[in-house]
């Protein structure tokens, strides 16, 4: 979740370094720092706070060298401050480290190293690296931190440079990311794709357990043996232009509108409605598999387990198939009992979750095939999965997810049909009014944005109230529950989500002429069931909000507020409903003047448990 960027080369790095860092903050930060190796000496500058704090720092204390890393921290161990900001340093001052992930047993390498004297000066685990690295110093920087990383245990990626050696970065990783950008006549490293791309679309992902020598010309790859380790070179297809707002006022309301295409991107040369097939080439779970499948657990967190719960009413009414969604933290840890010819589905927007990785992890240790769904190539979760689905959605910058969400559900759609065709548990004729069902939803999201002023008039007339209530039913009960996460997430006000039904069981008791009642009620089968929940939320004096179909005329009778989207199949319609509620949070948090790309205490991927 915390951000790293390093360059060694023939340029200021600390203008790159800086640069890399502005295009991270989207992941969540709350501390920020960059150091620099020149003229044989190391120096450090550090900031609570917000990029433009550090900037302050260095327009009064200026920074020059062609070598140094740089770090934007999220707080694990140790409160948000300068002196807990990284990057960290050993007693002499000599080395330096930024790091990504957890140190599970930093407290008991802290006091054996305060033992051999050693002094810290922050209160978080990082620190505990640099002093091991010094510890096993001698005039080789590498291995050093080789044989500092045998007594680390938990997870990290790592960022090193010593002033003693002011021609190389070392760095390393173990269930957290980071990848190495490859230049001419110089190099670079970071956490994440976007830092990187106005230099190079060049890159190397790093494995679990890999150690690198890089300088200004050569990149060397090793195992904790020091066993050389040969990774690929990966072009990077998007452009360096995906990842700005584009006249957008925020990356939020940028991917909003960018949905429409993420979704065709996403379905495109996968499905095709004149002859009612879906095609799946980079999945290779065969007929075979798929006709045997007995159980498919979906894991996930946040907006990706959502889609999740969405994508288990997708599989068992098209592939009839038994589905258990959970999230992944709960997964990892409940002891599942796993049936033969299983298959887990682990879904995650970056491909960088520690609990998903975790997860799918425990799922092939018990012998389930798995399958990755996610928006990151060559991600971990990518690499480690038996199968990877990508969702094409391009680069997502806000925290909030949006269009990985509606990709997500996409992904869904294509791969219950495809495994309904496998199974041949949809007609032919069912199954090819499905593919043109979902053929058509990019063009109804494009109509409802173009014509999505009502949303913006909700939100400036309840922008003002502390708490809300999300209603759905059947396949729209998941997106409650994400337009209730969207408006938490981005505007701090308290909402909840709830499966219409339970709404007598408990939270009726809530409902007053105070709290606004945003309510799911397109066309359905269950319709009726919905209105008739509206019904009793109106008769409690709640305020009903609707997202209702573009022809029900007859809801504005129950109803305060109507949002009218497009008409569509009810199992289509999770990707349009949830377009109003990301925008309805948006405006929301807009008018409050909130952060919306970078909410408080929030992370873009959440990297550690």
């Amino acid at each position: 979740m915390c951000g790293i960027v390093g360059y060694i080369g023939g340029a200021e790095a600390v203008d790159i370094i800086f640069d890399g860092l502005k295009k991270l903050e989207y992941r969540g930060y709350d501390s920020a720092g960059v150091a620099v190796v020149s003229g044989g000496k190391l120096e450090i500058r550090r900031s609570a706070g917000k990029l433009s704090k550090l900037k302050e720092v260095l327009s009064k204390k200026p920074l020059s060298g062609n070598l140094g890393v740089g770090h934007t921290r999220w707080a694990t161990h140790g409160k948000p401050c300068e002196e807990n900001a990284h990057p960290h340093t050993d007693s002499s001052g000599s080395i330096v480290v930024v790091h990504n992930g957890i140190i599970e047993n930093y407290v008991e390498l802290k006091e054996n190293l305060q033992k051999d004297g050693q002094v810290f000066k922050s209160e978080t685990d990082t620190e505990v690296v640099a002093h091991l690295v010094r510890k096993y110093y001698k005039n080789n920087l590498f291995e050093a931190v080789k044989r500092a990383l045998k007594d680390i245990r938990g997870s990290y990626s790592l960022g090193v440079i010593c002033k003693d050696e002011p021609k190389k970065i070392v760095c390393a990783r173990y269930d957290a990311p980071l990848i190495i950008g490859c230049g001419k006549n110089e190099n670079f490293i970071a956490s994440d794709i976007p830092a990187l791309l106005a230099y190079t679309k060049d890159m190397i992902f790093l494995e679990n357990g890999d150690i690198a020598e890089i300088s200004s010309e050569k990149i060397f790859i090793a195992d904790l043996d020091g066993k050389e380790i040969k990774r690929e070179i990966k072009k990077i297809s998007w452009d360096a232009v995906q990842a700005e707002k584009d006249g957008y006022k925020h990356f939020m309301l940028k991917e909003i509108y960018e949905q429409p295409r993420a979704i065709e991107d996403t379905f495109r040369g996968r499905i095709y409605p004149d002859d009612g097939r879906v095609y799946i080439e980079e999945v290779k779970l065969t007929r075979e598999f798929i006709q045997n499948l007995s159980r498919v657990y979906i894991v996930a967190c946040g907006t990706s387990y959502h889609a999740g719960l969405t994508a288990k009413f997708l599989i068992e009414n098209f592939a009839k198939i038994s589905v258990e969604a959970d999230i992944a933290s709960e997964f990892r840890y409940r002891r599942p009992v796993f049936f033969e010819n299983s298959l887990t589905v682990a879904i995650s927007q970056s491909g960088e979750t520690a609990d998903t990785i975790a997860a799918l992890r425990l799922a092939k240790a018990n012998g389930s095939k798995t399958l990755a769904v996610c928006n990151v190539v060559d991600s971990s979760l990518a690499r480690e999965a038996d199968d990877v689905f990508y969702t094409r959605c391009g680069p997502e910058i806000g925290v909030a997810s949006t269009k990985a969400f509606t990709g997500q559900l996409t992904a869904f759609y294509i791969l219950a049909l495809d495994w309904a065709q496998k199974r041949d548990s949809l007609t032919p004729e069912l199954l090819q009014k499905y593919i043109k069902e979902l053929w058509a939803v990019p063009l109804k999201v494009s109509d409802f944005l173009k014509n999505s002023e009502s949303v913006l008039e909700a939100a400036k007339n309840y922008s003002n109230k502390k708490d809300f209530l999300y209603l759905g039913r059947h396949v729209n009960y998941p997106v409650a529950l994400e337009g209730a996460l969207k408006l938490k997430e981005i505007s701090y006000i308290h909402a909840e989500g709830y499966a219409a039904g339970e709404m007598k069981h408990g939270p009726i008791a809530l409902i007053d002429e105070r709290m606004p009642i945003v309510a799911i009620a397109v066309r359905s089968k269950i319709y009726e069931k919905i209105v008739s929940n509206i019904e009793e939320a109106k008769a409690r004096g709640g305020t009903i909000i609707a997202i209702a179909s573009g022809k029900d005329k007859n809801i504005a009778a129950q109803t305060d507020v109507q949002i009218y989207v497009p008409e569509t199949d009810e199992f289509f319609s999770p990707i349009i409903t949830a377009v109003p509620l990301q925008l309805l949070a948006y405006h929301i948090a807009v008018i409050l003047g909130c952060d919306v790309d970078q909410p408080r205490n929030l992370a873009k991927s959440v990297t550690v448990e």
